[in-house]
Order: C-alpha cells, then structure tokens, then sequence
C-alpha cells in the first residue's frame, strides 16, 4: 500500500471524528465547500512555487495540495479508488481525444 493510499484510508476514517481531536475531521466538519476553498489555496500556493521554481517548496505544496484534495473527495463521498478507476478508464486514450470527447 503506497503513501497516498494510508492517506485517504485515514482521512476517510477521520469522516464524523471529534473536530477537536484531529485537523481533518475539523476540515470535514466545515462541509465540502470549506474543503473545496481549503484544496484551492493549496493548489494556488503550489502554482507559485512551481513558477518560481523552487523544487523543496513545490514537493512541500504539492503534498499539501494532494492531502487536500483528498480531503475535498471525502467530503462529497468520492474516494481515491473512484478517482484510479477514472484514470485506468482513460489509460490508452489520447488526452487531446478524451477532451474532445468531453465537450461532445
């Protein structure tokens, strides 16, 4: 079982925990649309590193931008395996393809 895997599993167990015991229950507590705003800022702050090039303050944003995510997932019931299942469907297909085929 890989890093992000342990991840989800334990945010997903966080689901209805005491806010007061753990940063992801208070996260979940908050609703999707706080965990949605919360996984946005991260991903802005990892754009910035990404542009101003700094690879340990990317790789640190980056993690934080991942466990985000999953935690913006979680709170609308979407978990890590629907999320592999919907790469492995697109595995083999061009992404110039897959778009097009989006906006049919």
């Amino acid at each position: 079982m890989n890093a992000l895997t342990r991840l989800a599993e334990t945010i997903a167990a966080r689901k209805g925990a005491d806010p007061a015991s753990s940063w992801t229950a208070k996260l979940l507590s908050q609703g999707p649309e706080k965990c949605a705003e919360k996984f946005g800022e991260e991903a802005v702050e990892a754009i910035i590193e990404a542009v101003r090039g700094d690879r340990e303050k990317l790789t640190s944003e980056a993690a934080d931008t991942l466990y985000h995510l999953l935690v913006m997932l979680a709170a609308r019931d979407v978990t890590l395996d629907d999320v592999l299942a919907e790469l492995a469907r697109r595995e083999g297909t061009s992404g110039l393809d897959e778009k097009a085929a989006r906006k049919g």
